[in-house]
C-alpha cells in the first residue's frame, strides 16, 4: 500500500491536536494538582484519532457520531473533541456546580453533545453520559444509535456513526464486551459496523502482566470471534495514526461490520493522579520518565523533516495555554447544535399526576382488535395458535372476556394506531415465553412469517418484535440506549423469567433507577419481568421485586404488579400517551396468563384506566369487615378464592397495583367505609425479607388509620427465594393464604 501521504496542513493539525492533548493534562495537573482527572497522557493520540474519525465519517456522508468511553482521557476528549468550555470544567475541579436537580456525577462520567464542522458538513457528536463500571456503555451507545438510525431511516448504517473506547485490561476481562461483539450483526441489534479504539496503555490498574490480564497474546484477540478486523498501531506515530482511522472507517463503510483498533500507548502517571505506579511496576515507569511525549516526538520528526521548527511548536504550546487562560472553546471545528439530535422538550417537567386520556373509541377498537386477528390464508398456522387467533376474534366480539394477550395485543395496537414506534425484545419476545402473545405467526408449511402488528394500515407506527440474543446484560443496555434516543414512542425489555433480570444488575442499578438523578438523562423503558410462586423453584419464581423497590426514591421510577387485562392494558397505553418518560419497571404474570378469574371485558378498555389501586369487588357489609389485606399480583386471586370458599364476608381484599409510586390516597379511598376493622394485613408470596414487606412497609401504615395494627402473612424469611419441592411449596401457599384470611 506504500507509505500514507499527509498534506503540511495536515501535519500541522496533527501537531496541533497532540499540542491540545498534552497541554490541556499539563495545565490541569498544574491548576489542580493531586485532583483525580484519569490523564490521557501517553495516549494522547487518542484525540488526532478521534478527531481525524469524525472529519473523515463527515466526508463520507455521516450526519451523527455517538461516543461511549470510560474515564481515561474522558476530560481531554470533552474539551478538546466535543468543544466543552474549559471554564465550565475549571469549575467542576473547583466544586461548583448547578442547582436545583438531582444528585449530579463527578465530571469524568459527564457526557456532552456538540456540532462539528467537517469537509463533507456539520457532524452532530454525542459522548454518552456512564459510570465507573467498565464497557457496560457500549451496549447503551449501540442502542442510541439504532434509535437514531431507525428515525432517519437509516438501513445501513450510513448517517450514524458509533464509535467505542476501549482499555486493554477491560477489553479482554468484561463479558459484556464478548456480548455486545455477538449482538453486533444480530437483526435486532446491528448498526452498521461500531468502530472500536482499544487505549492499550499495557496495564490495568496495577496489573500489567499480560499472564494476569488475559489468557490471549493480544488483548483484542476478543474481537476474533466476529472476524473483524484489528489495527495495532503505534500511538506515537501520528500519522500512522492518522491512515489506520480512515483506513478502519473506510472497512466499516464499505463492510458494515466492526473493526477494532489497538492503539498502543502507555499510562505516564498511575491509575489517577494521586496513585503511585512505581511502587507496582518500577522498570515500566523507569522507561516512562524518559520517554519523550507524543507531541514532543512528532515536533522533533517535523523539524527534522524541515516541516516545522522549534519556534512553531513552542508557539503552538504557548497559543494553547493562552486559549485555556480564557476559558473558552479550545476546538476549532466545534459548531453551536443547530438542533437536538432528540427533542425532550414535551416530556419535561411533568410529574406523576398529570392527566391523561385513557379512553379509547369502542368501535375503533374493534376495528383494530379484528385488524390484528388477520393473516393471510396462505399462511398455515399451528393448531393452537390458529385456536388462540380464533378466540380472540370472540374477545373482540364480546362472546369472550379478553385474556392477557389479547389485552395487550390491543394496546400495541392503539399506540400503532397513533403513528407511535414500537420496539420489543426479549429472549422469547415474539411468542412469549408462556406461550401467550404470538405476535410472529410462523408458516407451518414454509416456516415463513408474519406479523399482523405491522400490517393494520399504511399510516401506523412501525412495529418491531426480536427474539434477542441469550444475554440480559448487553440487551437491556442496548434498549436503555434505544429508550433514551427514543422519547416518542414504547422501548420494552422483556426478561424470560424476572429471575434472570439480575444479569442485568449493573444496567438497572447504574443506568435505569438513577440516569436522571445523575446525569439529567429521561427514559421511558419498559421492563416486563415475569414472577410469581408456582412451584417451579428458586430460578422461576421471583423477579426479586423487592431490589426494585429499594432503588425506588425521588420519583425516579414505576413499579408495577398488574393484576388484570385491563390494567395491563391502560399501563402500556400510559406509559406512552402520558407525556412523562420515567422507567417501568412491570411484575408480569405467568399463570394469570390463563387464569379463569383474570378476565376484562372491552369495555374496561374502552372506557376504564390504570388503576394504582384496586378495592374490593366483592359485595360485602362494609360494617361487617374486620380485616382488611392488601396484597399485589397472583397472590390476590388465590385469596379471593378461597375466601369465597369459605363464604367469609369479614375480610376486604384490596389490591396495590402500583407500589411506586405509592398510591396513599388510591389506597385510603379503598378502605374508607371499613369502620370497623380489627387489623390489616400484608399479603405476599415472597419470603419475610424478599417481596415488598421490608421496602414498603412504610408506605402501608402510612395508608391505614395511626395506630392500627399492620400484620405479615407470608413465607417465612428465607436466603432462596422459594423451595425447589412442589409439596413444600403448596404447603407454603395454603399456610400463608390461611393466616392472611383467618383473624385473631
Amino acid at each position: 500500500m506504500g507509505t500514507p501521504v499527509f498534506s503540511k496542513e495536515e501535519k500541522r493539525t496533527f501537531l496541533e491536536e497532540l499540542t491540545a492533548a498534552e497541554g490541556l493534562e499539563r495545565y490541569l495537573g498544574a491548576k489542580f494538582p493531586g485532583a483525580k482527572r484519569f490523564s490521557l497522557e501517553g495516549g494522547d493520540a487518542l484525540v488526532p484519532m478521534t478527531k481525524e474519525m469524525i472529519r473523515h465519517a463527515g466526508a463520507s456522508g455521516m450526519r451523527e457520531v455517538v461516543i461511549g468511553m470510560a474515564h481515561r482521557g474522558r476530560l481531554n476528549m470533552l474539551v478538546n473533541v466535543l468543544g466543552k468550555k474549559p471554564q465550565d470544567l475549571f469549575d467542576e475541579f473547583a466544586g461548583k456546580h448547578g442547582e436545583g436537580w438531582g444528585t449530579g456525577d463527578v465530571k469524568y462520567h459527564q457526557g456532552f453533545s456538540a456540532d462539528f464542522a467537517t469537509p463533507g458538513g456539520d457532524v452532530h457528536l454525542a459522548l454518552a453520559f456512564n459510570p465507573s463500571h467498565l464497557e457496560i456503555v457500549n451496549p447503551v451507545v449501540m442502542g442510541s444509535v439504532r434509535a437514531r438510525q431507525d428515525r432517519l431511516g437509516d438501513e445501513d448504517g450510513s448517517k450514524v456513526l458509533p464509535i467505542t473506547i476501549h482499555g486493554d485490561s477491560a477489553i479482554a476481562g468484561q463479558g459484556v464486551v464478548a456480548e455486545t461483539f455477538n449482538m453486533s450483526q444480530a437483526r435486532g441489534f446491528c448498526v452498521g459496523g461500531t468502530v472500536r479504539i482499544v487505549v492499550n496503555n499495557q496495564v490495568g490498574f496495577t496489573t500489567s502482566n499480560p499472564r494476569d490480564t488475559r489468557s490471549t497474546m493480544y488483548c483484542t484477540d476478543i474481537a476474533k470471534m466476529v472476524q473483524a478486523p484489528i489495527f495495532h498501531v503505534n500511538s506515537d506515530d501520528p500519522e500512522a495514526v492518522a491512515f489506520v482511522t480512515r483506513l478502519a472507517l473506510d472497512y466499516r463503510n464499505e463492510f458494515k461490520r466492526d473493526v477494532v483498533i489497538d492503539l498502543v500507548c502507555y499510562r505516564r502517571h498511575g491509575h489517577n493522579e494521586a496513585d503511585e505506579p512505581n511502587a507496582t511496576q518500577p522498570l515500566m515507569y523507569q522507561k516512562i520518565k524518559k520517554h519523550p511525549t507524543p507531541r514532543k516526538l512528532y515536533a522533533d520528526v517535523l523539524t527534522e523533516r524541515g516541516e516545522c521548527d522549534l519556534e512553531t511548536a513552542t508557539q503552538l504550546v504557548n497559543e494553547y495555554r493562552d486559549a485555556l487562560d480564557h476559558g473558552e472553546v479550545v476546538v476549532k471545528e466545534w459548531r453551536p447544535m443547530a438542533m437536538h439530535s432528540v427533542d425532550w422538550s414535551p416530556y419535561l417537567g411533568h410529574d406523576w399526576h398529570i392527566p391523561w386520556n385513557s379512553e379509547y373509541a369502542m368501535e375503533r377498537l374493534q376495528d383494530l382488535g379484528r385488524r390484528v386477528c388477520q393473516y393471510p390464508e396462505s399462511h398455515v398456522l399451528h393448531s393452537r395458535v390458529e385456536k388462540i387467533y380464533q378466540d380472540r376474534l370472540s374477545m373482540i366480539s364480546g362472546e369472550k372476556m379478553l385474556d392477557w394477550g389479547m389485552a395487550e395485543t390491543l394496546a400495541y395496537a392503539t399506540l400503532l394506531d397513533d403513528g407511535k414506534r414500537i420496539r420489543i425484545s426479549g429472549q422469547d419476545s415474539g411468542r412469549g415465553t408462556f406461550f401467550h402473545r404470538h405476535a410472529v405467526l410462523h408458516n407451518q408449511n414454509d416456516a415463513s412469517t408474519y406479523i399482523p402488528l405491522s400490517q393494520i394500515h399504511s399510516g401506523q407506527g412501525p412495529f418491531e418484535v426480536f427474539d434477542s440474543v441469550l444475554s440480559e446484560e448487553a440487551v437491556l443496555a442496548f434498549e436503555y440506549g434505544y429508550a433514551t434516543a427514543e422519547p416518542s414512542g414504547l422501548t420494552l425489555w422483556e426478561a424470560q423469567f424476572g429471575d434472570f433480570a439480575n444479569g442485568a444488575q449493573v444496567v438497572i442499578d447504574q443506568f435505569i433507577s438513577s440516569g436522571e438523578q445523575k446525569w439529567g438523562r429521561l427514559c421511558g423503558l419498559t421492563m416486563l419481568l415475569p414472577h410469581g410462586y408456582e412451584g417451579q423453584g428458586p430460578e422461576h419464581s421471583s423477579a426479586r421485586l423487592e431490589r426494585y423497590l429499594q432503588l425506588c426514591a425521588e420519583q425516579n421510577m414505576q413499579v408495577v404488579v398488574p393484576s388484570t387485562p385491563a390494567q395491563v392494558y391502560h399501563m402500556i397505553r400510559r406509559q406512552v400517551v402520558r407525556p412523562m418518560r420515567r422507567p417501568l419497571v412491570v411484575m408480569s404474570p405467568k399463570s394469570l396468563l390463563r387464569h379463569p378469574l383474570c378476565v376484562s371485558s372491552m369495555e374496561d378498555l374502552a372506557n376504564g384506566t390504570f388503576q394504582p389501586a384496586i378495592g374490593e369487588i366483592d359485595a360485602l357489609n362494609p360494617s361487617q369487615v374486620k380485616r382488611v389485606v392488601f396484597c399485589s399480583g397472583k397472590v390476590y386471586y388465590d385469596l379471593l378464592e378461597q375466601r369465597r370458599a369459605n363464604e367469609q364476608q369479614d375480610v376486604a381484599i384490596v389490591r396495590i397495583e402500583q407500589l411506586y409510586p405509592f398510591p396513599l390516597e388510591e389506597v385510603q379511598a379503598a378502605i374508607a367505609n371499613y369502620t370497623n376493622v380489627v387489623d390489616y394485613v400484608w399479603c405476599q408470596e415472597e419470603p419475610q425479607n424478599q417481596g415488598a414487606w421490608y421496602s414498603s412497609q412504610h408506605n402501608f401504615r402510612a395508608a391505614i388509620p395511626a395506630g392500627a395494627d399492620l400484620k405479615y402473612a407470608g413465607r417465612p424469611a428465607s436466603a432462596s427465594p422459594a423451595v425447589g419441592y412442589m409439596s413444600v411449596h403448596m404447603k407454603q401457599q395454603k399456610a400463608l393464604i390461611e393466616d392472611a384470611l383467618t383473624l385473631a
